[in-house]
């Protein structure tokens, strides 16, 4: 029943376009992993940019700060150490909401650019 030539020639097109049907979705998966890891590189190299041009304008405004104070403090040493303070009370503040500043905002990103399908 199954040994026609008709049969064989349907199971060997049949076979052809799966595996041509797996070959295309190969290069698919292919393109969207680089498409998403250009997202995710650019998106990565945005965010190193500016954060190294903050970190450099904080630089100079802590700088410029600290002589501003000079006058109203009473000396240049201890208008450096209420900036460092300053700083410092940024940098706890930013510690202790890690979670909803930084980690939720990363985790959402990568699940959407990740998991989601356009």
């Amino acid at each position: 029943m199954f040994s026609t030539d008709k049969t064989i020639d349907n199971l060997q097109t049949l076979f052809t376009e799966v595996k041509h049907y797996v070959d295309l979705q190969k290069d698919y998966v292919k393109l969207d992993i680089t498409h998403k890891l250009t997202i995710l590189l650019s998106t990565l190299i945005l965010i190193l940019v500016l954060v190294v041009l903050g970190m450099i304008a904080l630089f100079y405004l802590s700088f410029t700060l600290a002589y501003v104070l000079e006058p109203l403090v009473g000396g240049l040493t201890t208008s450096y150490a209420i900036i460092t303070g300053g700083i410092l009370l940024l940098g706890a503040l930013i510690y202790g909401c890690r979670q909803r500043l930084i980690i939720q905002p990363l985790t959402n990103f990568l699940a959407n650019l990740l998991l989601n399908d356009k």
